[in-house]
């Protein structure tokens, strides 16, 4: 308890941050999806003992078994594809009595210790690039097979954060571009039928309303509704007679809009953005280089997961599964997300 109170007072923002987005995800599912509960309380309860857990480790001891990370994270994706549950077509969990694990979710955090190390410690040159290159695409290949495009998105961004933060010739970024643009059209025959539909429905902006555009619709909807102050916990239109599709998930951002309005999807993106803000101190403060690259491509991560669940809720993005952090219905978000800011917890110097 005394440790736990030492990092509440070490970083106060960051604590009461994660605390409020928690207290919010609470009330709001507590709304939108009641049977959730009362299971969901435990897996905060884990989350929390994760992040703790993680932010007294310290960074180095986790990047110490980053190599061992990385396989472990392998082989779970692998498994995955094996004995993992086919849900509407999809193979991304694997079942633990009452729970469903999503190992290419709890997997990000880990991958990024994996490349922070790999990228710093050495000098970098074109034969290691290339390498680090190879040793991304496994883990997003695994990801896209089964599928999921927004979690393969997520982690790729990641990488990218790491090595615009690691000492390196700037010209790899070229070249990486070069080679990820020549990679759409193979990009674009690996998505899944529903998801290229996503892509082009996005594209003729409504032009199914009642079909591919439907959710998009209905979430824009939902989030204009609300108004000021919101119409009230369990009093929104879109979301209590379901017309919001994914509303504690994909959409959640939406949902939180219709019933606690304006002021409600600000305070969430307000503590949102003190998170985001803190990390860009702990990189400053960060204890090596590996740390400093670990917490760049967590600000990435981070960063771009909330723009584009908050993107495609309004509107001006395609429709991906990404869920808001810390407040979408989902244990292995949840989990992977309290993990990663423990680890980042741990990877500062000082006040």
């Amino acid at each position: 308890m005394k440790s736990l109170l030492g990092f509440v007072f070490k970083d106060i923002y960051l604590s009461l941050s994660v605390s409020f987005l928690l207290v919010l995800s609470l009330v709001i599912l507590s709304s939108l999806a009641p049977s959730l509960f009362p299971f969901y309380f435990v897996l905060v309860v884990v989350s929390m003992l994760a992040f703790w857990l993680f932010s007294q480790l310290g960074y180095e001891v986790v990047a110490f078994f980053s190599k061992h990370l990385y396989i472990i994270s392998i082989a779970l994706l692998v498994l995955t594809l094996i004995i993992g549950n086919v849900t509407r077509g999809t193979i991304r969990w694997i079942p633990i009595g009452p729970f469903n694990l999503q190992p290419a979710e709890i997997a990000r955090p880990f991958l990024l210790v994996f490349f922070a190390e790999y990228l710093t410690k050495e000098n970098m040159t074109a034969k290691r690039f290339i390498t680090s290159l190879g040793l991304l695409l496994l883990p997003v290949g695994l990801i896209l097979v089964q599928p999921s495009l927004g979690v393969s998105i997520l982690t790729s961004a990641g990488f990218l954060g790491v090595l615009v933060a690691s000492r390196f010739n700037k010209k790899y970024i070229l070249v990486g571009l070069v080679l990820a643009v020549a990679a759409i059209p193979l990009f674009w025959q690996i998505m899944a039928p529903y998801q290229r539909q996503r892509v082009t429905s996005f594209l003729g902006a409504g032009a199914d309303p009642l079909g591919a555009d439907y959710n998009s619709i209905q979430s824009q909807i939902a989030a204009g509704a609300g108004g000021l102050s919101g119409r009230g916990l369990g009093k929104g239109i879109q979301t209590q007679l379901s017309f919001l599709p994914a509303k504690q998930t994909d959409f959640i951002f939406s949902s939180v809009g219709e019933e606690l309005g304006f002021i409600g999807a600000g305070l969430m993106l307000l503590a949102t953005f003190t998170i985001l803000f803190r990390l860009t101190v702990f990189m400053e403060k960060a204890i090596n280089p590996s740390a400093r690259a670990f917490l760049s491509g967590l600000f990435v991560t981070y960063l771009l997961q909330v723009f584009i669940h908050a993107g495609m809720n309004l509107g001006i993005l395609p429709v991906t599964g990404i869920p808001f952090p810390l407040v979408s219905a989902g244990g292995s978000s949840l989990l992977a997300t309290m993990i990663a800011l423990g680890i980042a917890a741990g990877s500062y110097k000082g006040k």
